[in-house]
């Protein structure tokens, strides 16, 4: 793996020449994201600093793509690299063996990835600002699960991980 100022200065040199799909794939093998079931990477419209869109879409049960902004690493690589995680979770369950149905269950274990980086442990930390920020979402879509529910019950261990990582913050 190349270090952390390497990766940036290639990211750097990709984004410049409106390489972002190559950048993307760049930091799939470099972070280990690779995924049987990813078909590729298209672009979207440019995202804003408070708003920025990536999706996984495609037939579930088939190879999925990832839409990413077209000025994706124009923002912090750390951020994008844990977005990038968020989505190949999302790839991982949409697969035929290891199919995740319920909406609220694939964010929560998307944004629980963020948090803790079990599946990519390569992936850097984010800032507390978003970390706090993903913790919350984290919590929206366990929220959303039936109340005491089998989902809700699953998860409560995990759920407890990120009330106390909120509760270390403050």
């Amino acid at each position: 793996m190349k270090s952390y100022s390497d990766q940036l200065q290639i990211i750097n040199n990709f984004h410049e020449l409106g390489e972002t799909v190559l950048a993307a794939q760049f930091l799939l093998e470099e972070y280990g994201l690779e995924h049987a079931n990813f078909k590729g990477f298209e672009l979207r419209e440019i995202a804003k600093p408070n708003f920025i869109l990536m999706t996984t879409e495609g037939v579930l049960g088939e190879p999925q793509i990832i839409r990413i902004p077209e000025n994706t690493f124009a923002f912090p690589l750390e951020l994008m690299l844990n977005l990038l995680a968020h989505e190949m979770v999302h790839v991982g369950q949409k697969t035929k063996e290891n199919l995740v149905a319920d909406k609220n269950e694939r964010e929560w274990q998307a944004y629980y990835e963020m948090l803790f980086h079990k599946n990519y442990p390569l992936i850097p930390d984010v800032s507390p600002f978003h970390k706090k920020f993903f913790a919350n979402k984290a919590l929206e879509y366990y929220n959303r699960m039936e109340k005491d529910g089998a989902l809700q019950q699953k998860y409560a261990n995990e759920k407890m991980e990120i009330t106390h990582l909120l509760l270390s913050m403050t």
